[in-house]
């Protein structure tokens, strides 16, 4: 039951299936799921709103709305009947896999449901362990966990990507000029479009590479922009986390001081539902400059 992979829901085969710290729990394990199923994995999170009352006036005007930590629970059934060894070792299993680890971070909750799988980012909230009669004398028991998720969003286990190159321009005009005109052949490159086949908008992670001057990354759909007063040689690599908000040259240094007076700030380059349209551009650049892109589409 341990997982060997860092893609969220690796584990998983069938729907009703659930996946935590390397367990998995649902049909084919010990770790059956109450008949309530989980509450909270579909549900929409409780909205934070930025509105403000009119003082003058009836209600108030419209602000921004954000959803808050996405809180799942689940019933789960221990059923040493269905599992080999001893029913201590199926708690302990159950016990070691949602405690609060070492280091508190998050790990993935992925669950399947009707061929889909999403997930999240989650840490263990709550675990209630009746040791009742039941327990004690046959060692089945009802547990109840409690996962947080600090970012609400479910989101696909595949990470799509994309990655653009700086457009490749045409030679022009060719003197003596001879007739009909050839104007040479058009720009090339330096666009792609991304595409969010979720519901609500993602934070993409953005490498770009040199040798390049002044990388500029423009996402036409949200109107956003990247732009880095900077200049990276062919080995270099610019690494902005727009969920984070960071900027890193070589994963450590930061160089978020470098953002040029245009560039938008980095949180909100996101990519939106649906299709993006890219563009990449640099007044010098080497062809082998590129920008990527990874994300995973999201739902809320």
């Amino acid at each position: 039951m341990t997982d060997t992979t860092s893609a969220p829901g690796s584990l998983i085969t069938l729907d009703g299936q659930i996946q935590w710290a390397g367990l998995l729990l649902g049909p084919t394990t010990p770790f059956q799921i109450d008949r309530d199923g989980l509450t909270g994995w579909a549900d929409l999170p409780a909205l934070d709103a930025a509105d403000a009352d009119r003082p003058t006036a009836h209600g108030a005007w419209p602000g921004a709305r954000w959803a808050r930590p996405r809180v799942v629970t689940a019933g789960v059934w221990l059923l040493p009947d269905a599992a080999p060894g001893a029913p201590g070792e199926l708690l302990d299993a159950f016990v070691r896999a949602t405690g609060t680890g070492t280091d508190d971070a998050e790990q993935w909750l992925a669950v399947r449901l009707h061929g889909r799988t999403t997930a999240v980012r989650a840490r263990i909230a709550q675990r209630a362990v009746p040791t009742d009669r039941r327990f004690t004398t046959g060692g089945a028991t009802r547990v109840t966990v409690q996962w947080t998720a600090t970012d609400p969003r479910r989101y696909e286990p595949q990470e799509q990507s994309v990655s653009l190159a700086l457009p490749r321009y045409g030679a022009g005009l060719g003197y003596p000029l001879g007739y009909p005109l050839d104007y040479g052949a058009p720009a090339s490159g330096g666009s792609a479009v991304a595409v969010n086949s979720g519901s609500v908008a993602t934070c993409p992670r953005v490498e770009f590479t040199g040798p390049v001057t002044r990388p500029r990354l423009v996402n036409h759909t949200t109107g956003r922009v990247l732009e880095y007063d900077i200049t990276l040689a062919a080995d270099d690599r610019l690494t902005v986390d727009v969920q984070e908000g960071t900027v890193l040259l070589g994963g450590r240094a930061s160089r978020l001081y470098t953002a040029a007076p245009g560039s938008s700030p980095e949180q909100s380059f996101v990519l939106s539902p649906g299709e993006n349209r890219l563009d990449f551009r640099a007044p010098d650049g080497d062809p082998a400059a590129a920008a990527r892109l990874s994300w995973r589409s999201a739902h809320l």
